[in-house]
C-alpha cells in the first residue's frame, strides 16, 4: 500500500504550493522556447503543474498513487493552451508518451526521496532535451521543522506514534544521507545551480491538523482509535501556541536546477 493512501484529499487542500519566486525563476529558465514540454515525478496532487502550466505546451504528470492522481486531473482539468497527460506509475517506470518527444524541464518537488534516484537520472537522460533542466526543489516539514510550537507538535505525535519518524502505516522514515547537489552531479545532469527561497507561511490550528492527515507520519489510520483524542489535544496545544490564532512557519524552499555540462 502507498505511504499516501487515504492522505490525497488532505493533501490536495492542506499541502503549501510552491512559492511565487520559485515559480518565477521557473517559468523564466524556459522563456522563449517554442512548445516547451514539463514532465512531473511524482506529482501528488499535481500542485507544481497547476503553478507552472502557464510556461508550457505539453504537461506530462506522473503518480504511482491513484488517490493523488485523481486529485491531480480534478486540479489540471481545463488549463488552457495546455496539453496534459497523466500517468499513474512510478517515476521509475515512465515511458515517454510518443516517439520523438523530449522533455524541456523535469521537476521533482517534496519527492525525490522516495525514487531511486540513479535510475531516475538514468531514465531522463534518454527522453529530455539537449539543454533541459531538471529541477529537484522542496523544503522541510512540520515534523522537521523548529519551533517552539512544531517542537511541542512533533513530541505529541511520538506519544500516539512512537519517537522515529512513520512513512505510513508499517514504515519508518529513512532521511537521504547525501546532498541532493552530489547526487546530480553524478548524473549527466552534473552541472547544478542552487537557490534558496526564504518563506513564512502562517498556519491556523485547523489547517495544521488537515496539513498533518495529509502526510506519511501523521496520517489518520497511524492514530487507529485514539484518533479522535489525538485531535483534540493538537488542536488545544496550537490553539495554546498561536499568536491571534496564527501560527508562523519559517522555512526554506530549497531549488537544483540540473543540466548536462
Amino acid at each position: 500500500m502507498s505511504e499516501f493512501a487515504d492522505t490525497a484529499p488532505y493533501y490536495a487542500i492542506y499541502r503549501p504550493g510552491i512559492p511565487e519566486a520559485a515559480v518565477r525563476l521557473l517559468s523564466q529558465t524556459v522563456a522563449g522556447k517554442q512548445h516547451p514540454a514539463l514532465l512531473d515525478l511524482g506529482s501528488g496532487t499535481g500542485q507544481v503543474p497547476a503553478a507552472l502550466y502557464a510556461a508550457f505546451a505539453e504537461i506530462d504528470v506522473v503518480e504511482r498513487d491513484p488517490g493523488m492522481l485523481g486529485e491531480a486531473d480534478k486540479a489540471l482539468a481545463g488549463l488552457p493552451d495546455t496539453t496534459v497527460r497523466l500517468h499513474n506509475k512510478p517515476a521509475e517506470e515512465f515511458v515517454p508518451p510518443h516517439a520523438g518527444w523530449a522533455a524541456d524541464m523535469v521537476t521533482v518537488c517534496r519527492a525525490f526521496h522516495w525514487m531511486d534516484q540513479p535510475v531516475v537520472l538514468s531514465l531522463l537522460d534518454g527522453c529530455t532535451a539537449k539543454d533541459a533542466s531538471v529541477v529537484v526543489m522542496g523544503d522541510g516539514s512540520l515534523w522537521t521543522a523548529r519551533s517552539a510550537w512544531t517542537d511541542a507538535l512533533r513530541s505529541l505525535i511520538q506519544e500516539y506514534t512512537g519517537s522515529e519518524r512513520r512513512a505510513g502505516k508499517d514504515k519508518t522514515y529513512a532521511a537521504h544521507d547525501r546532498p541532493y547537489r552530489e547526487i546530480l552531479a553524478e548524473s549527466a545532469f552534473a552541472d547544478v545551480e542552487e537557490h534558496a527561497i526564504p518563506v513564512e507561511r502562517p498556519w491556523t490550528p485547523q489547517t495544521v491538523i488537515g496539513y498533518l492527515y495529509s502526510t506519511s507520519f501523521a496520517s489518520r489510520p497511524l492514530f487507529g482509535d485514539r484518533l479522535e483524542e489525538f485531535e483534540e489535544r493538537a488542536l488545544a496545544l496550537l490553539t495554546e501556541h498561536a499568536d491571534a490564532g496564527v501560527l508562523i512557519e519559517h522555512a526554506r524552499f530549497d531549488v537544483l536546477i540540473a543540466r548536462r555540462p
